[in-house]
């Protein structure tokens, strides 16, 4: 019997986000709670380990207590501050709730979405279920958590920044269509809101990350997966990490007269290069 082929692995682990480099100071977010969706893998649980070891409060949401139970445990084995609560971004009941825990235990400073999903596929394929299911998790759902967020800080009257992960929408992105008219979406709410709501002090920006190794890759097709690296000008893949130092500069200080963007950390996909999830066609290939 031969041998199962081994499944390779992406993405940084806990101990490589705990030591990663960076360039912000251990204190830099000393005395900022920061309730990040999504926080228990990819992107959001980069984004925790640099925050929290940079003196952050962080809660992280998700749907998996297990997944949640795990990120909590190994972050504070490395004394981070940090709880979680299980939420189904999806139903704004369980947001609502969400929010209500929070503001019983104090409050929050800085939301971070990174919760979403999206499978690649032809769209002329996609299924009702299908399409629903990406755009309720990654428009509607990130809708409740923005409003929500928005609303406990009007309440306690106090400031707010918002950062939501994104795709590069604007040109070459292939067989996620679904997902490009989600944060498309996200990203025009976005900036409707950071006018709307500029009153508040509430701050509200993007990130559009182009080809990012996480561990969600290992379900994807290899032959897609070996033609990320040169789909953008610097022809590599990125990491997590470098979605996560992003966060740091949009949460942080530098970024106090910064609303209503879209940062993009795709090595200059958004400018030249192309990304096909499902496979890049015959009728394209030259």
């Amino acid at each position: 019997m031969a041998e199962p082929a081994e499944v390779p692995e992406f993405g940084l682990d806990d101990e490589a986000l705990w030591a990663h480099s960076t360039v912000y100071g251990p204190t830099a977010f000393a005395g900022k709670t920061v309730l990040i969706s999504g926080g228990a893998g990819g992107i959001g649980r980069a984004t925790g380990w640099l925050l929290g070891r940079c003196g952050a409060k962080l809660i992280l949401t998700g749907r998996s207590e297990a997944k949640l139970g795990g990120a909590v445990e190994a972050m504070r084995a490395r004394g981070l501050s940090v709880t979680s609560h299980v939420v189904d971004i999806r139903e704004p009941d369980s947001v609502t709730e969400l929010y209500r825990r929070i503001g019983e235990e104090g409050g929050f400073d800085i939301l971070i979405n990174s919760a979403g999903g999206q499978f690649p596929q032809a769209a002329i394929d996609f299924s009702v279920k299908g399409w629903n299911t990406v755009v309720n998790t990654n428009l509607n759902g990130t809708w409740y958590m923005i409003q929500g967020a928005a609303r406990a800080w009007r309440d306690a009257g106090r400031p707010g920044s918002v950062i939501t992960i994104v795709v590069v929408t604007r040109q070459g992105l292939h067989g996620v269509a679904h997902t490009i008219a989600a944060r498309s979406g996200v990203v025009g709410l976005t900036q409707a809101l950071a006018v709307e709501w500029a009153p508040l002090n509430i701050r509200l920006n993007c990130i559009a990350p182009g080809v990012i190794e996480t561990p969600g890759w290992r379900v994807y097709d290899p032959r897609a997966l070996e033609a990320y690296p040169k789909s953008n000008p610097m022809m590599r893949n990125g990491t997590v990490w470098d979605v996560a130092e992003a966060c740091g500069y949009l949460a942080g200080p530098g970024a106090e007269y910064v609303t209503g963007e879209v940062l993009n950390v795709a090595g200059g996909a958004q400018l030249w290069g192309e990304t096909w999830t499902i496979g890049k066609p015959d009728y394209f290939k030259v």
